[in-house]
């Protein structure tokens, strides 16, 4: 049997970013696997595949940049799904990095511990639909996780961000009205980011082509600045 710093659990490496981590410059780490089915998901082959990179690679790997960078991005798939990720954190932290996580927020229990530990620095939480839409856009029942996900961010003394990725089939004004009302009845406060689909990409399920006709930053409000990412 595999230990957990052997086992292949990554897919893939970015080596650098400067888009990925707000205002650092970071590599991504890409954890293989996903519990959620999103049909715009731009990483397939990372949802359906499996890891070619082991925790000891990417530990090395590391170790020969920790000059050269500000912080780790784990993304993926989810990275909080896989074994060993909360000693991973440690190591990686040890190296005097930053941590950011990616989530989709369905396992609160590990980003309590990662937060009682004080083991990572910044989150970006994927607010993927209202629940009305959730498991339609996730072939997930996991509405409930995101939102125990959020209310510890709440709580938390580290920034995070909430972000929505927008396709016109799929979420129209309607639903973000509301998802921007639900963050405000849980009392989130800041910017809330929503990222066009990009088209003519490789996606989970085969979509239309999205058009866009919505001006989503007159969607905010006095509490939640919406902001637009390409």
């Amino acid at each position: 049997m595999q230990s957990s710093t052997t086992a292949k659990r990554l897919y893939n490496i970015t080596p650098f970013t400067l888009l990925d981590y707000p205002e650092k410059i970071a590599c991504i780490l890409w954890f293989a696997g996903c519990n959620m089915r999103c049909s715009y998901c731009y990483n397939p082959d990372i949802v359906l595949g499996k890891g070619h990179i082991s925790y000891s690679d990417v530990l090395i790997f590391l170790d020969s940049r920790k000059h050269l960078l500000d912080g780790v991005v784990l993304s993926g798939g989810e990275c909080t799904l896989h074994k060993g990720i909360l000693p991973l954190i440690e190591q990686i932290r040890s190296m005097g990095l930053l941590v950011k996580i990616d989530t989709n927020g369905s396992n609160p229990p590990i980003l309590a511990k990662l937060l009682k530990k004080k083991l990572i620095d910044y989150v970006a939480l994927d607010f993927k639909a209202p629940e009305s839409k959730f498991y339609d856009i996730t072939k997930s029942y996991l509405f409930n996780g995101f939102e125990s996900t959020l209310s510890l961010l709440l709580k938390a003394d580290i920034p995070f961000e909430v972000r929505t990725t927008v396709h016109a089939d799929l979420l129209n004004i309607e639903d973000l009205v509301g998802m921007i009302a639900y963050l405000e009845e849980k009392g989130y406060r800041g910017n809330y980011y929503i990222q066009h689909f990009i088209n003519n990409t490789v996606t989970l399920q085969k979509l239309n082509y999205s058009v866009q006709q919505i001006d989503f930053e007159l969607l905010s409000t006095p509490n939640i600045k919406v902001m637009v990412r390409s």
